[in-house]
């Protein structure tokens, strides 16, 4: 019986049959859209698609590289332990939109830029530059990731890697920006399919939508509005408003991997289209990926996997609950799969394309000068093979490595807030100079990287995360696997709270949403003092070009319109 625990159903060959073509038709229908609308082999048409992509299908991108399998099966699970809070992000994501398209896409497209980082050398020096893209880098090839789900659908994790793999790395190669575009336009068709079949499932189990929305309220579920000003509290309105729009701004403002896609737009106005169609599109995805957990709480509201022994981790929650809901439709639970894998892949391809793009702008084409453009088309190529190889290998060691390699890419995640200080210190204030921006961002670095390892060394209590209650009430057996030990939910603190020093339940329990704010605020105030001190305020005079103008914003743009007409109707009179 569905929701009572106990083993479930494994793989068919339909599932398997239904896994390949849906992989393989993504990326065959984006390097096809790729090589049948390429006008020439250069480099900008591989890193940018010719600077002629289009609104709907860039931000669809921009959706999917955003929705790793990590969202996919994380964010459900989120939902059925701690509630509906991670739906306040739709705020976050709105401010992120807003600042994004209208301070930092103006100012890309204005300069002609292929890397983000190029703007770091035009503002600040060369040294500066190089240690940005560096950053990035590091970041981005310790991201990748993929989240298990051998144990639950019986798919060998490694197999399933490098053939997946070998597909983006092939795509990629051959395709370039242009394929990883279209492809992840049909990935992201995909990933939200697979919410919505175990939405749709789930409410015929359960009786309706209705049933698992009371269900969800009688579970304390839907609670989402927590004011609490303590910045300690994983999740509040105020650490997701204010903390996760800074966040999200630090990804979608300056990282290549988002900056990449919204440049190869064939005008701004599609550019900041985008981005507000991007907007729609995320709260879309988190929607429904927090109904699927609210669905997957209404049917284990009686009987909580994890607790019961069923699966070993809360990331397998979902994948257990597709194949005990919809394990009797052959195909069906194959395009669950799918879709978890098509967002590894969206998040692989976009960070192989971009690692090729700063790779060569930054390192290699200011030193080798002389490279003709079939040199660096065959550059590309062969840094795009490279770089998927690294990036699938970093995706199989997370998922073998676990909670280790999750907290030290917990780490790296810290590295975009100082890079965003950097970047504001830059736009905004003409009196920041190399040194002050340097130093400044050391600064910021130092600070979150202090308060992330501590938070990865002494985790906060759940007075702070907040988890909700589950039951076992409603089993009717117990998993025989026995993965989990005395309280799979609670946190390991407890094991430990007789060692943990005083910061552990202060500083080191920061929100996590707060690191970006942190390294931010950290690095423009250092940076802009450390530039006075310096003489950042004696600086030749720099290009306008470099710094935010009042004519990119769309209300001012507007504003200046509607004067010239009435000026121009008055004039006529």
């Amino acid at each position: 019986m569905v929701g009572t625990g106990g083993p479930v159903a494994t793989f068919s060959v339909w599932d398997y049959v239904v896994f390949a073509v849906t992989i393989l038709g993504a990326a065959g229908v984006g390097l096809f859209q790729a090589i049948r609308g390429r006008k020439e082999t250069s480099s900008d048409e591989f890193l940018l698609g010719g600077r002629q992509m289009t609104a709907v299908p860039v931000a669809m991108s921009l959706t999917a590289s955003f929705m790793s399998g990590i969202t996919v099966i994380g964010t459900p699970a989120e939902a059925f332990r701690y509630g509906t809070a991670f739906w306040l992000f739709g705020f976050a994501y709105a401010i992120m939109s807003v600042v994004t398209a209208e301070i930092f896409v103006p100012l890309f497209y204005r300069l002609g830029i292929t890397s983000a980082y190029e703007y770091l050398e035009m503002r600040f020096s060369r040294p500066v530059r190089l240690i940005g893209t560096s950053m990035y880098i590091a970041q981005t090839v310790t991201e990748t990731q993929t989240k298990p789900t051998k144990h639950i659908t019986g798919l060998d994790l490694w197999g399933v890697l490098v053939a997946t793999g070998a597909v983006c790395i092939v795509y990629c190669t051959l395709g370039g920006l242009k394929a990883v575009i279209w492809t992840d336009v049909i990935q992201m068709v995909i990933m939200l399919s697979g919410f919505v079949a175990v939405i749709a499932r789930g409410a015929v189990l359960q009786g309706g939508l209705t049933k698992i929305w009371e269900d969800a309220g009688e579970g304390g579920r839907l609670k989402a509005f927590d004011f609490d000003p303590d910045p300690l509290k994983r999740h509040t309105f105020w650490t997701i408003v204010v903390g996760g729009s800074v966040m999200w701004i630090s990804i979608y403002s300056i990282n290549q991997s988002q900056v990449q896609r919204y440049i190869s737009c064939k005008s701004l106005g599609h550019a900041k289209m985008s981005l507000y169609v991007n907007m729609v599109g995320l709260w879309v995805t988190v929607s429904l990926a927090m109904f699927s957990g609210l669905t997957m709480y209404s049917i284990y509201k009686n009987c909580d996997p994890l607790t019961n022994g069923d699966i070993s981790t809360s990331d397998q929650l979902l994948p257990y609950l597709v194949m005990d809901i919809l394990a009797a439709y052959p195909g069906i639970p194959g395009l669950f799969v799918a879709a978890a894998y098509s967002g590894t892949l969206s998040t692989v391809s976009s960070s192989i394309n971009a690692l090729v793009a700063v790779t060569v702008e930054d390192f290699i084409l200011p030193v080798c000068k002389n490279l003709t453009e079939k040199q660096v088309t065959w550059m590309n190529m062969g840094l795009s093979v490279f770089f998927g190889a690294v990036c699938i290998g970093m995706a199989g060691v997370a998922s073998v490595m676990g909670s280790i390699l999750q907290a030290a890419l917990s780490i790296f995640g810290m590295i975009s807030g100082p890079l965003l200080g950097l970047y504001l210190l830059g736009i905004l204030f003409r009196t920041s100079n190399s040194v002050g921006g340097l130093l400044g961002m050391i600064a910021g670095l130092v600070l979150t990287l202090w308060v992330g390892i501590g938070g990865q060394i002494y985790p906060p209590t759940d007075e702070k995360t907040n988890p909700l209650p589950v039951s076992t009430a409603g089993c009717n057996s117990t998993a025989s696997h026995n993965y989990t030990t005395a309280a799979p939910w609670t946190s390991s603190v407890t094991l430990t709270s007789h060692i943990r020093p005083a910061l552990a339940d202060s500083w080191y329990s920061l929100s996590y949403l707060y690191f970006s704010l942190l390294g931010t605020v950290t690095t423009v105030v250092c940076g802009l003092l450390v530039s006075m001190i310096t003489g950042g305020c004696k600086q030749e005079k720099l290009d306008s070009k470099l710094f935010v103008r009042k004519s990119d914003l769309i209300c001012f743009s507007y504003f200046n319109k509607t004067k010239v007409r009435c000026s121009f109707r008055q004039g006529n009179k």
